[in-house]
């Protein structure tokens, strides 16, 4: 998917940014509102797994780099930390980045872990499955901070192919959507259509008009997700740009 092609799905950039999570967390500064507590709660349960993998590259054992990630959420959520969020970078992704280094910085000075987060919990361990998906990522050279970028642009696709797939559920389409799925991207053969075709009782022509419209509204939910970390358009366009050159830029030891 290339970032040209998500500017052609954009809608209104002011329809956009009306709601966008981390611009209302950012607004809200000191404030702490229970509107942008809740939208930065949001967001770190859908952005956790970035974090956890970035502290086990450190080498952080799986029941450390759980408590450090707890702590790491109790922190933001408690403490005044957005008040000190540099609104000139306007990216949740540095933003948070920025801060976890931090964290790990003041590790070193810290006492039992049994204290980290004072007892509070924002995931269960049981359910998220960290190790099971730490164990199903790739082996490379990366750095840490490469590694978190590319798990959160990642992350950012399985948010948008999710609110699809909900989206095509909600509309009694759900044998579409697994059908034409693998068509999301771009990455088929043609010849595919008139398989898919065939299954779904249409015909190519009408399956390829699916798989446009199905390729259309990823593009757009994509910008969307994108748009709830970043503060304005000229972040949102440089930030779609860089996290798609992710995908594309060898995986050396960024």
């Amino acid at each position: 998917m290339r970032a040209e092609a998500l500017d052609s799905e954009a809608e209104a950039h002011g329809a956009v940014f009306a709601t966008t999570h981390w611009s209302v967390v950012l607004a809200a500064g000191e404030r702490n509102t229970p509107q942008s507590a809740a939208a930065l709660e949001a967001l770190c349960r859908t952005y956790w797994f970035p974090i956890y993998q970035y502290i086990r590259r450190w080498g952080y054992g799986p029941e450390d780099a759980q408590d450090l990630t707890q702590e790491f959420f109790v922190r933001l959520l408690r403490q005044n930390s957005i008040g000190r969020a540099d609104r000139e970078r306007g990216r949740f992704r540095s933003f948070l980045l920025g801060a976890l280094k931090h964290l790990l910085a003041d590790e070193k000075a810290k006492v039992e872990a049994k204290k980290r987060g004072g007892g509070q919990s924002l995931l269960s361990w049981e359910q998220v499955g960290a190790e099971d998906r730490l164990r199903a990522e790739p082996m490379d050279q990366l750095s840490p901070d490469r590694v978190f970028d590319r798990r959160w642009a990642i992350t950012v696709l399985e948010q948008a192919t999710q609110r699809l797939r909900a989206e095509y559920d909600a509309s009694d389409r759900k044998p579409m959507f697994e059908e034409l799925k693998c068509h999301v991207t771009g990455d088929d053969a043609a010849s595919s259509y008139a398989r898919a075709a065939a299954r779904l009782g249409l015909s190519e022509s009408a399956v390829k008009s699916a798989i446009y419209r199905l390729r259309q509204r990823y593009h757009a939910l994509v910008r969307e997700e994108v748009a709830q970390t970043v503060t304005n358009p000229q972040d949102l366009e440089d930030e779609i740009g860089y996290l798609m050159s992710l995908f594309s830029a060898p995986d050396a030891t960024g």
